[in-house]
């Protein structure tokens, strides 16, 4: 894991606030210990949970959207490490792994543009990349019996964590997403708006649920390959549970639930999928925090969860003065989804 960038003790304690009284989840969080084999250690540790960033936006890029999700992981780590540790859950664990070091291909992106022909090639060549190492870390940190919680980048990483997953599983995972988008597009090279039709093609996804899709941004085709295929992929829609009123929420998650349940899965969050959430994407309709959060403890609770993913949050398109929110969003959702899946555990 060449690619891979330790998180430090030291920066863990930089960034927690220690306050007298009180217990963070920087205090107790677990890092890998320096001149210690990364696999080894992941091996051997007592956690369950091992946090990994991907500090990247290139496949937003390449899907024509807006740059700023790359800043989310630095975003929600400050906000994580500053949860309180106590008897609703406990920051020892988890496992701050690190983040991907994508330098590299950010600062070579910043030049590329989007409507030229060979600068896409590029942006697609770039996201390649990513998938392969982001495959690579999944897949380490599966294999040592370890559910990886992964932050940031845009909704192309679905496609390294399910790859990751499946190959650390040995057979193809399904996957429920929570987007106003399918992500499930036509396979020209790759970006955000790709991740699971990419998957899917490849044999690494089996079955896919799509939670909550916007009716004005789903295309034909789309459409078209989801009729085609209703065995192995289904979805609902927004409109018809909070607009129409046709459909229960409640109901849809059971429902979604029982079409992916019989084999390890993701669970996949687009933040751009909540009203006014600093995405690449914003939306100003959508389901609530509330009903978010209601949807990760829900899919949480169960055996075969293999992951959780929160991608597409952009920090740094919102607010100045409460840049912040995004990654306080993001320590919700976290621990949303280890109180849920430590009932498991406990049992």
């Amino acid at each position: 894991m060449e690619k891979l960038i330790l998180f430090t003790i030291n920066e863990l304690a930089k960034i927690t606030n220690h306050r007298s009284g009180e217990i963070k989840f920087g205090e107790k969080m677990l890092t890998v210990p320096k001149e210690v084999d990364v696999i080894s250690f992941l091996g051997i540790c007592e956690v369950q949970y091992v946090l990994f960033g991907i500090p990247e936006d290139i496949g937003i890029r390449a899907n024509n959207g807006r740059p700023g999700a790359a800043s989310a992981w630095s975003s929600a780590i400050k906000s994580i490490a500053n949860i309180q540790h106590n008897k609703f859950c406990k920051g020892s664990q988890i496992l701050v792994l690190g983040h991907l070091d994508v330098s590299e291909e950010m600062e070579e992106v910043k030049n590329l543009d989007f409507n030229n022909v060979a600068d896409r090639i590029k942006q697609s060549q770039l996201v390649e990349k990513i998938d392969k190492e982001v495959s690579h870390i999944i897949f380490n940190i599966i294999k040592s019996g370890k559910i990886p919680i992964i932050i940031g980048g845009g909704h192309n990483n679905a496609y390294g964590n399910i790859k990751g997953s499946a190959l650390a599983k040995g057979k193809a995972i399904n996957a429920v997403n929570f987007d106003s988008r399918s992500d499930f597009r036509i396979l020209e090279g790759r970006h955000s708006g790709n991740g699971f039709s990419y998957a899917y093609e490849q044999g690494f996804l089996k079955k896919y649920f799509i939670f909550g899709l916007h009716e004005n941004y789903i295309s034909k085709n789309v459409l078209d390959t989801i009729k085609k295929t209703e065995d192995r992929i289904r979805y609902n829609t927004f409109e018809s549970i909070k607009i129409r009123k046709e459909k229960e929420f409640t109901f849809e998650l059971f429902q979604a639930l029982e079409f992916i349940q019989n084999d390890f899965y993701g669970i996949e969050i687009d933040l751009s999928a909540i009203p006014l959430i600093p995405a690449s994407f914003m939306t100003l309709d959508g389901f609530s925090v509330d009903e978010l959060r209601k949807f990760v403890s829900y899919f949480g609770k169960n055996k075969n969860a293999a992951y959780l993913h929160i991608c597409e949050g952009a920090p740094e398109l919102g607010d100045e003065k409460n840049d912040h929110l995004v990654g306080k969003l993001i320590g919700y959702l976290l621990t949303d989804f280890i109180k849920s899946n430590n009932v498991l555990i406990t049992l």
